[in-house]
């Protein structure tokens, strides 16, 4: 089963938690053991798995400033965005969770965030793809 997700974003850097979204994708597909893997199709935009919690959000913020700062980046030539594209690059546009007795196997403080790393944007795209195990 394949489902798309749709999210809009109102801030340049920010990370929307879509775990219940992705969830409630697990819960349609009926599936009760396979892979549930999550893409974004953005070369700006990315996918982490780990705690909501603001202080966390905050510090994924200040490092992306500190990991990623803006400067005099060859592909700024183009749309100057560089900063977005090489984060997107090593952060990842992807991820996968298996899925054991229809849910998703995640740790007791994993969620599912939408990293937005050039917004804010009124379209972003989450790919679902659950694929059964059996």
């Amino acid at each position: 089963m394949t489902k798309e997700l749709g999210f809009s974003t109102t801030k340049k850097r920010q990370l929307l938690n879509i775990t219940s979204q992705v969830k409630e994708a697990v819960a349609q597909s009926k599936i009760e053991e396979g892979i549930c893997l999550v893409f974004v199709p953005h070369a700006t935009a990315a996918l982490l798995l780990n705690e909501d919690e603001e202080g966390f959000k905050a510090d994924v913020e200040t490092l992306l400033e500190n990991w990623m700062p803006e400067g005099d980046w060859e592909h700024n030539r183009i749309d100057n965005n560089a900063t977005a594209h090489l984060a997107s690059a090593f952060i990842g546009q992807s991820k996968a969770v298996p899925i054991v007795g229809g849910r998703l196997q995640l740790g007791t403080w994993q969620e599912i965030f939408l990293v937005e790393l050039d917004g804010p944007r009124d379209s972003r795209r989450v790919i679902v793809k659950i694929v059964s195990g059996k």
